[in-house]
């Protein structure tokens, strides 16, 4: 492969076709590493109109850094792996304490914050900073398994290596940050992970796997493990005043710091769905619970486990201690908290049963 070659091909398509995002408007650090954040694990189409309101309540490393972690939540919400927000703010409180509000622009110092491996590592440097590192993720993986005919899995962490290696050897110095771009644009638009456009691509001249006739058997991947099944009972309880109750989930582990009604795992028992949930409730809270007939069902899908929810209405047969976690709020005043999509679903659900 003449290299110059691949590069002008692959940067002067990537001029001409580039898809006009609202990130690209500047080479603002700032809001390159947010929208990075945001398109780990979700479509550009869903995160085009959260990056803009997002930025709109957030315009700054110090108005994020500042801002009231609910409110940053709320704002995230229904976009998912909330984890990703958390350490986000995180990382931009330690850039205005530590950094003076600048995003560090050099690789040990950006890969030393909270949530930013090495991709978001490598699209920051490269794209706001014009540093010729690599920002390797699935896009770019599938793009070079087949330009440069790599066989390795990469389903597996200890591929990267391989791949980040590949791109070292490849990038331009003069513009690191349209080639890393164009990679990235390639492997959404062309280089897809099925039936690939090959003759709309600018580097099938360089492509061995094209040349090969092995685009379809690359990349490599081996499936992921399958997800574990849980059945779940949720409830919308109403006091006297019709308020609703809710929790906050812990500050730790799947949905950390989320909003959500009661509920609980349940199993194959004599008892009934019910009974679990009221036997639950009342040793939990101590307050007793009644529940009306299932009002629904909802599936919701991560990416290890599956929560199989049957949604119940039911009502509050006592006073119940309120604190900062365990909260009665009105239908207007529940438009405040942020909820996990499932969640968002329930209270769907029941309004108007309710």
């Amino acid at each position: 492969m003449d290299r110059q070659t691949f590069r002008e091909d692959l940067i002067g398509w990537f001029e001409n076709e580039m898809r006009d995002l609202p990130w690209r408007k500047d080479q603002d650090p700032y809001k390159v590493w947010v929208s990075e954040i945001m398109l780990q694990q979700t479509r550009v189409d869903t995160v085009i109109p959260y990056f803009t309101r997002f930025l709109d309540k957030f315009p700054t490393i110090e108005a994020l850094a500042t801002a009231d972690e609910d409110k940053v939540l709320k704002a995230w919400e229904g976009l998912g792996y909330y984890s990703r927000v958390r350490n986000l703010q995180s990382a931009v409180k330690e850039v205005h304490e530590k950094y003076n509000g600048k995003v560090p622009d050099q690789p040990e110092a950006i890969s030393s914050l909270k949530g930013v491996g090495p991709y978001t590592a490598g699209a920051i440097l490269s794209i706001a900073y014009g540093k010729p590192e690599p920002a390797v993720d699935g896009n770019v993986m599938r793009v070079l398994s087949r330009i440069l005919l790599i066989w390795e899995d990469i389903a597996k962490t200890s591929s990267r290596k391989t791949f980040e290696s590949a791109v070292r050897s490849l990038i331009s110095h003069e513009n690191p940050s349209y080639f890393n771009q164009a990679l990235m644009e390639l492997g959404a638009l062309i280089c897809t992970p099925t039936s690939p456009s090959c003759l709309l691509c600018p580097v099938r001249e360089h492509c061995q796997a094209f040349n090969t006739g092995m685009q379809n058997e690359l990349p490599v991947k081996s499936k992921k493990k399958k997800q574990r099944s849980v059945e779940m009972v949720a409830v919308v309880l109403r006091n006297d005043k019709n308020q609703l109750l809710i929790r906050k989930r812990p500050e730790t582990g799947l949905l950390a710091n989320l909003w959500e009604f009661p509920n609980t795992e349940v199993g194959l028992e004599f008892r009934s769905e019910k009974e679990q949930f009221e036997d639950y409730f009342k040793e939990k809270y101590q307050v007793e619970a009644t529940l009306d007939d299932m009002v629904g069902r909802i599936e919701h899908v991560f990416s290890h486990l599956i929560w199989n929810i049957h949604v119940f209405t039911g009502q509050l047969k006592g006073p119940i201690q309120e604190s900062s976690k365990l909260k009665l709020v009105t239908l207007e005043e529940i438009e405040q908290y942020a909820f996990p999509v499932s969640h968002q679903k329930i209270l769907k659900e029941v309004v108007g049963k309710i």
